[in-house]
């Protein structure tokens, strides 16, 4: 669009109509949120639009889909929010985000100008004067308090570039609802109409790829380790190539799982406290590790315990570590660094792979490890049959996960909750399409997974996605059914319920030896004595189906995913503790001096 044109659609606009012509030319097709007296201004500028504005009953629901579109899409997604209780309600979503480095766009209302600390209706000003936005300060990268219309073009295009740069993450613009209302000349938004819509990432030199090169081909046992920045980055292929020519046998964080399909003949698992016994010893015999888009968080690392996962820092050091991350502060952070890179993972890998391909031309077959891999997963495999296989009702666990991933095809999109659909799902759960898999990651905000499927269905409409949800999750935003069947999406939220909070319940239960505040009244094969889901999803006017044998899940779900229609499975579940080979450190706080984790409440 030349600047003729631009000044011809955006002379003598409002701020808000020109804030819609700008995400209209930023390719903006959805933005998410909930009507307040403090936007409608944007609203009745949306309304001419073809950017669609999706409502939702609760603006964690907003902030949640905007998190998975935008994990879909790899765009910064954009929330529409009004101020104060709507932009608290939005707070966990967007934090989630921050955590998981998910761009995102938060644009909020607030009182008037003239009205600050005068206290008027839902003024935030107990410490400061007009002070909402810095509600979202230890989350966001930058929060702007918008106080003057002319800057709104630059603002505007400044959090776009934050939000998608360097390390992703939210960005909230708020703007005080006098300044939507006001009109401005278009100047600023011709400037910013010129302007890059992407940055340049940076790469790695030669010389620094040929050290990496030489220090992988010299180990004994390397082993890649790979975080949820391989998929930010829109990684896998280049992932792919690299650890295929090199030989290396990759484990990865719960982030980073679908960075590579899983059935990969390379790919060993997830890492830490619920990874296998073949991904944590092989990382522990380690004596290179070449870690790509990760922040060795807690759980991924047995709690930095030495002897459950990483050998890499202490006294019994074997590990040397190698890292590459688009942020300068995660190298190092959490383990020392033998080479530390900043790069774009995606950049990286394609000069890694050039530059090992003129070095070594043959490659390395590794053919050990790859037995080794394929040996565990078999032995794993016929470990967990009868598990998967069981008539026992309510289900196993395992045996729901199972017949999801028969009936699912390789390219569904899954979002997930907290618990097993969280932990059982990155240790057992084949996803066969890199970037498939949506979970909650640094925040586990319970409450994710059933929003979430709205964003994703939304960036992938021709995809199937379902959402593997605790009844504890579930309850917590049923009302993202209502967004669903008004815009007709066809998801299918599965809700392994055990009437519990059931990780939790299971960790009390064997530390306490009881799980009060942690289940609810009766048991999963007790209907009568909890919230009839299936009930819930008919009111909301979606199809909602009670499954009352094991036998019934495999076929039900097939059918559902066939209707094309919004469906709620409420699907009874004995709640059994996912395995775990690792450590965490809230074992030592409960039970210093026991070896307990978790038991079954059932």
């Amino acid at each position: 669009m030349d600047g003729q044109q631009v000044e011809s659609q955006t002379q003598g606009k409002t701020v808000a109509e020109h804030i819609v012509d700008f995400l209209e030319r930023r390719g903006v097709e959805h933005v998410f949120g909930l009507c307040g007296h403090t936007n409608i201004a944007v609203l009745a500028a949306l309304a001419d639009s073809p950017i669609d504005f999706v409502t939702v009953r609760h603006e964690q629901i907003a902030s949640h889909a905007a998190d998975a579109y935008a994990r879909v899409t790899g765009k910064a997604s954009v929330v529409l929010s009004h101020l104060s209780p709507g932009l608290t309600n939005c707070a966990t979503g967007v934090a989630n985000a921050a955590l998981d480095c998910i761009p995102m766009v938060v644009i909020a209302g607030d009182i008037p100008t003239h009205y600050y600390g005068k206290h008027p209706h839902q003024e935030v000003n107990l410490h400061a004067d007009a002070a909402q936005w810095e509600i979202y300060r230890p989350f966001v990268k930058r929060a702007w308090r918008v106080d003057r219309a002319d800057l709104m073009a630059e603002i505007l295009e400044k959090a776009f570039h934050l939000a998608e740069s360097g390390q992703p993450g939210p960005v909230l613009v708020n703007v005080p609802m006098d300044i939507f209302s006001e009109v401005i000349p278009a100047e600023g938004f011709e400037r910013v109409a010129q302007n890059t819509r992407a940055l340049a990432k940076p790469s790695i030199d030669d010389e620094t790829a040929r050290e990496v090169v030489q220090k992988l081909a010299n180990a004994q046992n390397p082993v890649a380790y790979v975080g949820g920045g391989i998929l930010l980055a829109q990684a896998s292929e280049e992932l792919r190539e690299f650890v295929e020519h090199m030989g290396l046998p990759v484990a990865h964080s719960l982030m980073g799982k679908g960075a590579l399909r899983d059935d990969h003949p390379l790919v060993m698992g997830m890492t830490g406290f619920w990874g296998t016994s073949l991904v944590n010893q092989s990382c522990l015999k380690a004596d290179t590790i070449f870690a790509v888009g990760t922040r060795f968080k807690e759980a991924d690392c047995s709690s930095w315990y030495p002897g459950y996962t990483f050998n890499i820092g202490g006294k019994d050091d074997v590990t040397k570590v190698i890292h590459i991350d688009i942020e300068p502060q995660e190298i190092g952070r959490n383990y020392p660094t033998e080479i530390g890179v900043v790069a774009d993972a995606k950049a990286a890998l394609r000069v890694l792979t050039r530059v090992a391909k003129e070095m070594y031309p043959d490659g390395f077959a590794r053919e050990a490890k790859k037995a080794e891999i394929a040996e565990f997963r078999a032995a794993f495999k016929t470990s967990n049959e009868d598990m998967q296989t069981s008539a026992a009702f309510p289900m196993m666990p395992e045996r729901i996960l199972a017949d999801t991933r028969k009936a699912l095809p390789e390219d569904a999109i899954i979002t997930t909750d907290v618990g097993w659909n969280k932990n059982g799902v990155g240790q057992q759960f084949d996803i066969l399409t890199p970037g498939s898999i949506l979970t909650p990651g640094g925040f586990a905000t319970m409450g994710f997974g059933p929003p979430g499927a709205l964003g994703a269905k939304l960036a992938a409409p021709d995809r199937v996605v379902l959402s593997l949800v605790g009844d504890g999750g579930f309850g917590q935003n049923p009302a993202a059914l209502a967004t669903a069947v008004e815009l007709n999406l066809g998801i299918i939220w599965l809700v392994m319920n055990n009437n519990a909070f059931g990780t939790i319940a299971g960790l009390q239960k064997a530390h306490y030896g009881l799980t009060y505040g942690t289940t609810f009244p009766g048991n999963a094969a007790q209907p009568e004595h909890g919230p009839d889901y299936a009930a819930i999803a008919r009111a909301y006017g979606a199809v909602g189906i009670k499954i009352n044998s094991a036998e019934e899940l495999l076929p039900t779900l097939e059918t559902a995913i066939a209707s094309g229609r919004p469906t709620v499975l409420d699907v009874p579940m004995i709640n059994n503790p996912t395995p775990t080979t690792g450590h965490w450190n809230i074992l030592d706080i409960y039970s210093p001096d026991a070896d307990v984790s978790h038991v079954s409440t059932d």
